[in-house]
């Protein structure tokens, strides 16, 4: 079937505009992978495939039509079956939405990766669905490539204790984890045994030679239930290295810190700006009965807190600003000889000697003419500072 291409405001010669030329009358499961491989190869970053309109591919942050026809609800039960399974359409008449890895093998050495997330719509007044398909890429990045600076890196791999990776959704927490993954399997000694617990599994670690080190990926829920139900399965298995997706609870911030009390280097990331307010947020979490006894047990286990938000960089792209600050014996134990509601407004006070402000960091890409003044002013009044 010759393309077809639809109305555009693009040039005729440019490519973009054509949508997939061996589009099917109906789509089957056998037409799902082939289709989202030429998706890859027009460079999209994002695949959005909704009931009653076209496909759409994402290139260069402008959205392209894949497909001439919409898809309609046969379509659509095709690709929710394919991506995530048969029981994709109860799930979603109970009110979840969906997060799920979904991976294509066009041959025996090369594999296609996707972040999936399946939400229930409304579309002309019935019950539809949109699944959103970020590509991602074949390997994790290296810390050299999203230049982390070096204070972070040289305090990235603490023998035993906790690093927290925060920020809003979308600001990359999982792309830095994942390259701090691969800084800890290159060293010449490797890191022993790691385990990851995930929802969902975004980078995988196959091409990374790493012979001294073995690692082991779990996908919640699809493996096991939750977060807090993985770090206890990690502490049966003899693992040098822990990483928890997410500690978004108290049972999962627990179960965490006790795994690094028991000599573990466990890594995590939550949904917060700043890391005075990170400290405060994961107490939070407890009862106030129980809020004094916990927090000396994170700050007994705390080795480091990033914080990054992602701003336009000026002529296009993504610009990582991070705060940070390590948490050294000394700074431990100051903070423990008060009492744990004056530590916010201590840590305060304590970034920039043992980390950096937002602010500053904000500063230092904006007068070296990466993000505008706009987002400079953004990030230097937030509490990352």
């Amino acid at each position: 079937m010759e393309a077809r291409k639809p109305i555009s405001l693009l040039k005729p010669e440019d490519n973009f505009a054509e949508t997939y030329p061996d589009e099917p009358d109906r789509f089957t499961e056998a037409h799902v992978d082939p289709f989202l491989l030429w998706c890859v190869k027009q460079n999209s970053s994002d695949i959005s495939i909704q009931t009653d309109r076209p496909v759409y591919n994402e290139i260069h942050g402008i959205l392209y039509p894949g497909t001439f026809r919409a898809i309609d609800a046969a379509d659509m039960a095709i690709f929710l079956t394919r991506i995530y399974g048969p029981e994709a359409l109860a799930r979603l008449a109970s009110g979840q939405d969906l997060d799920v890895s979904y991976e294509i093998r066009p041959d025996r050495y090369s594999r296609i990766r996707f972040r999936v997330n399946i939400t229930a719509i409304l579309s002309k007044g019935r019950d539809s669905a949109q699944i959103t398909m970020r590509v991602l890429p074949s390997e994790p990045p290296t810390m050299k490539d999203l230049k982390i600076e070096q204070e972070i890196i040289d305090a990235w791999a603490p023998r035993q204790g906790m690093v927290v990776i925060t920020g809003a959704t979308g600001s990359g927490k999982s792309t830095l984890l994942a390259a701090g993954n691969r800084l800890l399997l290159e060293r010449p000694e490797g890191c022993g045994k790691m385990l990851t617990y995930e929802a969902p599994i975004e980078y995988v670690y196959d091409s990374i030679k790493s012979p001294r080190s073995l690692v082991s990926q779990s996908e919640i829920p699809r493996h096991l239930p939750d977060f807090a139900r993985g770090v206890r399965n990690a502490l049966r298995r003899k693992p040098e290295i822990i990483l928890v997706g997410e500690a978004r609870d108290k049972e999962t911030i627990s179960a965490a810190i006790e795994a690094a009390q028991t000599g573990h280097a466990v890594y995590t990331t939550t949904h917060t700006m700043g890391v005075a307010n990170t400290v405060q947020r994961m107490l939070s979490s407890y009862d106030m009965t129980e809020r004094e006894e916990r927090a000396i047990a994170l700050m007994e286990t705390l080795r480091l807190i990033v914080t990054q938000a992602l701003v336009p960089r000026v002529g296009g792209g993504r610009c990582g600003v991070r705060e940070w600050m390590r948490f050294p014996d000394e700074v431990r134990e100051k903070l423990m000889d008060m009492h744990f509601t004056e530590w916010p407004n201590e840590i305060q006070r304590m970034v920039n000697q043992y980390g950096q402000t937002m602010a500053r960091s904000a500063e230092i890409v904006f007068e070296a003419g990466v993000i505008d003044r706009r987002h400079y002013l953004l990030l230097s009044s937030s509490t990352g500072a």
